[in-house]
């Protein structure tokens, strides 16, 4: 069982900086994929990017997020920079355990989820 627990979220401006937070439980933490989520009022779930290794990122975020990850401290960060209005959501940590043809963009493919985190981008 793995817990998440999801901090650094607030309001800021459009053009604005926001660092988040995933503090992980378990000590396989190493061995899982790590990745964010976003959810708009609304709006589907949408992939945001993940680490497992390689990094990925949505098209919409690319060169304005950076996922990375501090095992030693079993924690995940999603650096965001150049904040759009667009941005705003609830964030969401998530886990997957290692599996055969993962799909790093499909929420299915996530074993743990955090409770989320709120993004707000004003303009």
């Amino acid at each position: 069982q793995v817990q998440l627990v999801e901090s650094g979220g607030g309001l800021v401006q459009a053009g604005g900086s926001l660092r988040l937070s995933c503090a992980a439980s378990g000590r396989t933490f190493s061995s899982y994929a790590m990745g964010w989520f976003r959810q708009a009022p609304g709006k589907e779930r949408e992939f945001v990017a993940s680490s497992a290794g390689s990094t990925y990122y949505a098209d919409s975020v690319k060169g304005r997020f950076t996922i990375s990850r501090d095992n030693a401290k079993n924690t995940v960060y999603l650096q965001m920079n150049s904040l759009k209005p667009e941005d705003t959501a609830v964030y969401y940590c998530t886990a997957s355990a290692p599996r055969y043809r993962w799909r790093w963009y499909e929420a299915a493919d996530y074993d743990y989820w955090g409770q989320g985190t709120q993004v707000t981008v004003s303009s």
